[in-house]
């Protein structure tokens, strides 16, 4: 006999987490689209040790019984992709994988990967510019206020304080009419706010005095964003809100596909990059701004149409 499914007056989304920000943030903005397009049920559930996922497999045994049964169970991060397919085995529901995944696509229902995964579209498969996000297009971007987003040590570009913080002087130098809020992040050397001298137009706020609501809230309002551009996804979640993005000049990786992202993104005049800049002090206007998780989140509800 097979199991009865309980009754939902909507669409149920459960997220398996890694607990990693970056990666539950990704879900999160598909989810909350599918929820722009259609009611829908999010619960977040943490991604099972390895052992258990695979006994999981073996048994099919897993958490959530206390829970309405799945219409979609998301992940982003390779510690999730066991438990998803554990959730599917004991719940039912379909899995939406939003990146290359660690065990064969064909283990999932769809997978979701940005494109300089380098993986080829097909039925089962989309493919993205960029990871998802959940920022939203704004309509409230003053051109004069200015955002800087600082990241730090990569395996994609070579690292140079000195080489960014000549690079924010000389944009202050050239921007008096714009104020200027910048921040850190977690690979930032600890010495590098301390070394950028004090300027009337700089506001500098280190990721340790941030909120998980406050890049969203900047994001929302300043019309000029600028990255290095080791820190990709706020290059995309900029392009997103609608800002014109400028990325700092580091020395790339030349085996980096992030790196030939960025530079796919400036051939397509979508960011400018420093040295460009330079050249004419202005940035390409971002005339069409990112909607990828909407996109995302329509493309998966015609495909499920199709299959009902």
């Amino acid at each position: 006999m097979t199991e009865a499914v309980r009754p939902h007056p909507s669409q149920v989304v459960w997220i398996i987490s890694d607990n990693k920000p970056g990666h539950v943030n990704q879900s999160l903005g598909l989810a909350e689209a599918l929820g722009r397009a259609t009611p829908t049920e999010i619960h977040v559930l943490p991604a099972l040790p390895a052992w258990r996922a695979w006994l999981g497999l073996l048994l099919k045994q897993a958490p959530g019984r206390d829970l309405p049964h799945p219409d979609l169970i998301l992940g982003a991060g390779h510690a999730t992709h066991l438990t998803m397919l554990v959730m599917r085995r004991r719940h039912g529901g379909r899995t939406v994988v939003l990146m290359k995944p660690s065990v064969p696509r064909s283990q999932f229902d769809l997978c979701i990967v940005p494109r300089h995964d380098g993986i080829a579209e097909d039925p089962h498969t989309l493919v993205t510019e960029g990871a998802l996000n959940r920022i939203r297009p704004s309509s409230t971007l003053d051109r004069q206020q200015g955002l800087l987003l600082i990241g730090g040590t990569s395996p994609h570009f070579e690292w140079d304080s000195v080489t960014v913080q000549a690079q924010i002087k000389a944009l202050l130098a050239r921007t008096p009419d714009t104020h200027w809020t910048l921040t850190s992040s977690r690979r930032t050397p600890e010495d590098f706010l301390a070394q950028l001298p004090p300027h009337p137009n700089l506001n500098m706020v280190p990721h340790t005095a941030t909120s998980p609501e406050w890049l969203p809230a900047q994001l929302a309002r300043s019309g000029t964003v600028w990255v290095t551009p080791d820190s990709v996804s706020m290059v995309y979640e900029a392009l997103t809100a609608g800002a014109d993005v400028g990325i700092f000049d580091l020395p790339v990786n030349p085996e980096s596909r992030v790196g030939r992202a960025i530079a796919d993104l400036a051939d397509n005049q979508r960011i400018t990059r420093f040295a460009d800049w330079c050249a004419h002090e202005t940035l390409h206007t971002n005339t069409q701004p990112l909607a990828e998780a909407d996109r995302c989140a329509h493309w998966i509800l015609e495909w499920l149409k199709k299959k009902n």
